[in-house]
């Protein structure tokens, strides 16, 4: 069987700046084994974009709408598409 990787790139809004959201996002990817980032957006939302196994992603993407503690998590918006493969680890953007 030949594990297809995919993307997903997911908006997050509600109280998700300065409340520890990104390394939250970071440390439930990397413990899924995916790749890519997390960044602040300029209008207060979080944008976390993912590329890994679709299981992961989805496993990600209950994450995130959880979220740390301290923050309220309103909407997340994901779309999906291919991996592209430009990764090499998770990080944070800035």
């Amino acid at each position: 069987m030949v594990l297809v990787n995919e993307r997903v790139e997911a908006i997050v809004r509600g109280r998700v700046h300065g409340v520890g959201y990104r390394f939250y996002a970071v440390s439930r990817a990397e413990s899924l084994g995916l790749k890519g980032f997390a960044r602040n957006l300029s209008d207060g939302s979080v944008e976390v974009v993912a590329e890994g196994p679709k299981e992961k992603l989805e496993e990600l993407i209950s994450e995130l709408h959880a979220g740390p503690g301290t923050a309220r998590v309103e909407e997340v918006k994901v779309v999906r598409g291919k991996a592209s493969n430009e990764f090499k680890g998770f990080s944070i953007r800035h």
